[in-house]
């Protein structure tokens, strides 16, 4: 199979070798860009500051609002769903891209949790179908985040996971969707999802 219009955004911040990786063992070819143009799929993944991925993705954020706006389908991994919603409380606060309305929180210090939560949890999914159709109950899949999101709109989750308190592990909004996990780290259930997402 071949999906090579399917933009791996490469904007200094993100898990590309990982993500591109996990493509290619589905038989499907990514093209790592730092622009989208011509891009039919945008898959934007993340490691590291909000503040700073804002400033590596000034030049193309209007790019990716208007793509987002496009119906074509668009996909944020991690640090990449946070940097969908409007602001982050990382380091002082940060203005996001503002595609899906919401907030990025730290997890309550007084629930003493370990910050980081690193490892592998399960997700509860909601009614959408490009996780109903592909994750089974009781299936774990792989974080790493100190932050966590928090739409504006219930409906725009699409999975949630509790860790100290529920939060949305993955979100949907129309041609968007965006995990707080890394499928390409996830084994089976994150190759699932990442094919789900690549046969739009």
């Amino acid at each position: 199979m071949s999906s090579n219009r399917t933009v791996l955004l490469d904007y200094g911040m993100g898990n590309l070798r990982s993500v591109e990786n996990a493509c290619q063992k589905l038989g499907y070819e990514v093209s790592i860009q730092t622009h989208i143009q011509g891009a039919e799929k945008v898959i934007l993944p993340g490691v590291g500051a909000f503040g700073k991925a804002m400033e590596s993705l000034a030049p193309i954020a209007d790019d990716l609002r208007v793509f987002a706006k496009s119906g074509q389908p668009f996909f944020g991994i991690c640090l990449g769903q946070q940097l969908l919603l409007n602001t982050s409380e990382e380091f002082g606060g940060h203005q996001g891209l503002g595609i899906i309305p919401g907030s990025v929180k730290y997890f309550p210090k007084s629930l003493g949790l370990k910050v980081p939560q690193m490892g592998w949890n399960r997700i509860a999914n909601s009614s959408d179908e490009m996780f109903t159709s592909v994750v089974h109950p009781g299936e774990e899949v792989y974080f790493v985040h100190s932050l966590y999101t928090e739409p504006e709109n219930s409906e725009h989750i699409a999975a949630r996971t509790q860790y100290g308190i529920e939060f949305a592990s993955a979100l949907q909004m129309d041609n968007v969707w965006a995990t707080q996990f890394h499928p390409e780290k996830s084994g089976e259930v994150g190759l699932r999802i990442l094919e789900k997402f690549l046969c739009l």
